[in-house]
């Protein structure tokens, strides 16, 4: 970071940062000058059962005021239940019950952070036989009785296509164009007859060309390429990015 940042933007986990300082901190700081910064959270438990944790919404407030963050995200799904964390990311019933629900926490967490709410979808390994609703009608119901942003997740959306059927293509042509304000891409690995989100290898092709369509869907809008493990060497990553902002550019 010395010779400064190769990006435009740098995305961060709340949970990494909320209530810290020191090295992580100092990093976060010297990142803030040349690049604009994202807040990604991983732990409101926007769709849960288990009452929200007030404390931990203000502190990614408090956060994400501090330092300017141009967005907060979550994601839809729920991590807790009965008090305990899954550490994980699960999708919930596509029903008018949750619907309902998943709404009204929604609200509330938005009162709460000051500001509306991107909210990414996940990846999904199995169906739900109570299921009533197409994901996209979901989507489209979310945004009108909430007013919620997206964060569109490609590799999800292809994840969840190849695991369960559907196509990624019809949510991507569906979505409003002015709610769909950041995209995710990454990688993911063969699970079974299935894929698994893994965050662990390059972007895919067939990825990269959902890509090229989400852009001309909705512009050049922010992009992060995400990476959790199996970490190559910076010019590598680097290249993805570069990658990605041809094809924005293209657009």
């Amino acid at each position: 970071m010395a010779g400064g940042l190769a990006v435009d933007c740098v995305e961060i986990i709340a949970e990494n940062f909320v209530g810290r300082g020191g090295r992580p901190r100092a990093a976060l700081d010297r990142a803030r000058r040349d690049a604009s910064v994202l807040v990604h959270a991983v732990g409101m438990d926007v769709a849960g059962f288990d009452p929200i944790d007030m404390g931990h919404v203000l502190g990614i407030r408090d956060l994400a005021d501090e330092i300017e963050a141009d967005l907060v995200s979550d994601h839809l799904c729920f991590s807790r239940l009965g008090g305990r964390h899954g550490h994980d990311l699960w999708p919930v019933p596509r029903t008018v019950e949750t619907l309902e629900r998943v709404a009204a926490r929604i609200c509330r967490i938005q009162d709460a952070l000051g500001r509306r709410i991107a909210l990414e979808n996940v990846a999904a390994y199995v169906d739900f036989a109570s299921n009533e609703m197409a994901e996209l009608d979901v989507w489209l119901q979310l945004f009108s009785r909430t007013d919620c942003l997206m964060l569109l997740d490609l590799n999800n959306a292809y994840v969840s296509s190849v695991n369960l059927g559907g196509r990624p293509e019809d949510l991507i042509e569906g979505l409003p164009e002015e709610r769909v304000v950041q995209i995710h891409l990454a990688g993911h690995s063969e699970l079974g007859a299935g894929l698994l989100d893994d965050h662990g290898s390059p972007v895919a092709d067939e990825v990269w060309r959902l890509y090229e369509r989400a852009v001309r869907r909705f512009g050049p809008v922010t992009t992060i390429v995400e990476r959790d493990a199996e970490l190559p060497p910076l010019d590598v990553l680097l290249a993805e990015v570069a990658q990605a902002r041809s094809i924005a550019r293209a657009s």
